[in-house]
């Protein structure tokens, strides 16, 4: 077992104490409403894939500030009737890429939208959203406006995503009332954030999470995106404090803390990018603030022998299986 891992025993018990300033609720509430004044399409047009079985469309909606961001909407060919929706959200560095990269939801039979990370793309793969909002802090995306909260990049960013989810209500052929979010890595934290932050979603797939017990992964974790904010702290040592309040507005285990949705996990234990014992602390105190009379559904799934890779197309399955047993029960009964 590598070291940063701990036993499976030690991590299904690992429950830290996340410090959360005392306005944390009130930050967040105050920066979605700003949003709200707003339409939230801007724009939405098909798209030519050359995928007979699948239609797209090129959407763009208003997230953080009205700024413009990008999406994919994509959905079964030919199909009428409103169809249970999933949102997922891309890894650090990607964008949205093209239509057809991503077809596993609506190949499954949902309508997929896939959102754009405003200024991440160009790493690991392209997108077009800009984020025009500068800020001191570091060079890289999850230090940009560090040292405060309300320029931090992960203020927009999560805005976005809760935008994302009033963008794919307001398209043709939604079925608003089973709306998934889904992600892996950073989309997986993002997706965490959104369901502290939306009350009515259907369920929460992550793996991998990002941005979860994030003190603890800058300690453990060598590699990137963690391993960005330890340089930029060997290089401005007198920041620290005020990058560590920043980062306790955008931790996952706070808004995992206060989720609802029924939610799926994955983690491989020896995952040295974003530690197992992190993703664990939110797995483990998940929907334990939600103050609902049964606490919400969870499920996790460990790969013992992977990395950050996880289970792949094996956790893609299980994923697939226990989303239709949340949105269509009847199914895992007669299973």
């Amino acid at each position: 077992m590598p070291h940063y891992a701990s036993t499976l025993d030690e991590l299904q018990r690992y429950a830290p104490e996340i410090v959360e300033p005392d306005d944390f609720d009130q930050f967040w509430r105050d920066t979605l409403a700003e949003t709200v004044a707003r339409p939230v399409l801007v724009d939405v047009r098909p798209e030519s894939t050359d995928l007979r079985l699948l239609d797209s469309w090129d959407v763009t909606f208003a997230g953080f500030g009205g700024d413009p961001v990008r999406a994919w909407y994509t959905r079964p060919a030919g199909v009428a009737d409103p169809l249970p929706t999933v949102v997922e959200y891309a890894g650090y560095g990607r964008g949205r890429g093209l239509p057809h990269e991503r077809l596993t939801w609506p190949v499954a039979g949902y309508a997929h939208l896939l959102m754009d990370n405003r200024g991440q793309a160009g790493q690991y793969g392209a997108g077009d959203t800009a984020d025009p909002h500068g800020a001191p802090g570091g060079p890289s995306p999850v230090t940009w406006g560090i040292l405060d909260p309300r320029d931090y990049h992960y203020r927009r960013l999560i805005t976005d995503a809760v935008r994302a989810v009033e963008a794919v209500r307001a398209l043709p052929g939604v079925d608003g009332d089973r709306v998934t979010v889904v992600g892996n890595s950073q989309g997986g934290g993002i997706a965490l954030a959104v369901a502290g932050l939306v009350d009515d979603l259907s369920a929460v797939l992550t793996t991998a999470p990002f941005l979860c017990d994030m003190q603890r992964a800058v300690a453990l974790s060598e590699p990137a995106p963690y391993g960005e904010i330890a340089r930029y702290l060997a290089v401005h040592r007198e920041a620290e404090d005020a990058v560590w309040r920043t980062l306790s507005y955008v931790d996952g285990v706070s808004f995992a803390r206060r989720a609802t949705a029924p939610a799926h996990f994955g983690i491989g234990l020896r995952d040295t990018v974003c530690p197992p014992r992190t993703g664990f602390a939110a797995y483990n105190q998940y929907g334990a603030a939600a103050q609902l009379p049964v606490p919400p559904a969870r499920e996790m799934h460990v790969y013992p022998f992977n990395g950050h890779e996880g289970g792949e197309a094996v956790h893609v399955r299980r994923q697939l299986r226990w989303l239709d047993s949340v949105l269509h029960p009847a199914h895992a009964f007669a299973h």
